[in-house]
């Protein structure tokens, strides 16, 4: 398996000879096609981080991610959010289907 990036809390690899990628969770290695990755990438891209921080909306600020039609469950709070967000972020970049983000100056 090839590292395609690792962040703080997350590693992604990518599989040398199947189509299959895996993220290591710390305490869990979940394997996924193109199309399960692509899902978690829609389910991390649509959590609002502002809820976090805000106590009506989120007043334990956890999160529960439910991943390959809900086979994995992880219940994350907010720096692992963060830094999942971007792990998929660079993961996609580093694999070639999305471009680096801008920074606004």
């Amino acid at each position: 398996m090839n590292v395609v990036f690792e962040s703080t809390y997350y590693t992604l690899y990518q599989s040398s000879t199947k189509r299959r990628y895996y993220i290591d969770f710390g305490q869990k290695i979940v394997r996924m096609s193109l199309c399960e990755l692509l899902s978690l990438r829609h389910k991390i891209m649509s959590i609002s981080i502002e809820d976090h921080f805000d106590s009506d909306l989120n007043s334990h600020g956890f999160e529960v991610l439910m991943l390959c039609n809900k086979e994995h469950l992880f219940i994350l709070n907010t720096l692992e959010i963060l830094d999942l967000k971007n792990l998929i972020d660079n993961g996609f970049v580093a694999i070639g289907l999305s471009a680096k983000a801008e920074m606004l100056s």
